[in-house]
């Protein structure tokens, strides 16, 4: 039997607990999300501020109803690069049983598209150090690990 067609499209606000499980499906999600029930009331909160800024966008990669993939798109304008506006991508994750299956690289035609429709110049994300497996795939969809980032944890 053939798969179902895999999609992309907003998510919603009931796809937030598979979204919370798929963001901690590895020891360093797992070390910084809280997957309980109900969910944390921050996660709806932050979802509720995501689908209300026209900037911003959360979407799921789904197989059929199934929720597969995840990622946030933030479109910026900035004032370097001669105003260039970008787009950043944060929360990226694949279920760890779809890994490997062209579910990512959708996801990325998707932002792609997504970013040159935005008028954006930049596509952006970081990724960390320990995950070399996402770094490797970013580096195959061509992005170039130009910078160096730094993050100041507040909380």
């Amino acid at each position: 039997m053939d798969s179902p067609p895999l999609t992309i499209r907003s998510a919603r606000r009931e796809d937030l607990p598979v979204v919370v499980r798929l963001l901690a499906d590895d020891a360093l999600g797992a070390a910084r999300e809280r997957v309980e029930t109900p969910l944390p009331a921050s996660y709806t909160a932050a979802f509720d501020a995501i689908d209300a800024d026209p900037h911003n966008e959360l979407v799921v990669a789904c197989l059929g109803e199934e929720v597969v993939g995840v990622l946030q798109l933030t479109i910026t304008p900035c004032l370097v690069q001669q105003g260039a506006w970008r787009a950043t991508v944060e929360g990226v994750r694949v279920a760890a049983a779809h890994r490997s299956r062209g579910v990512g690289a959708a996801l990325f035609a998707w932002v792609t598209a997504r970013a040159r429709s935005a008028g954006c110049r930049i596509v952006q994300l970081t990724t960390d150090r320990r995950r070399p497996d996402a770094r490797r795939f970013y580096e195959r969809l061509g992005f170039v690990a130009s910078h160096d980032g730094m993050k100041l944890l507040l909380g």
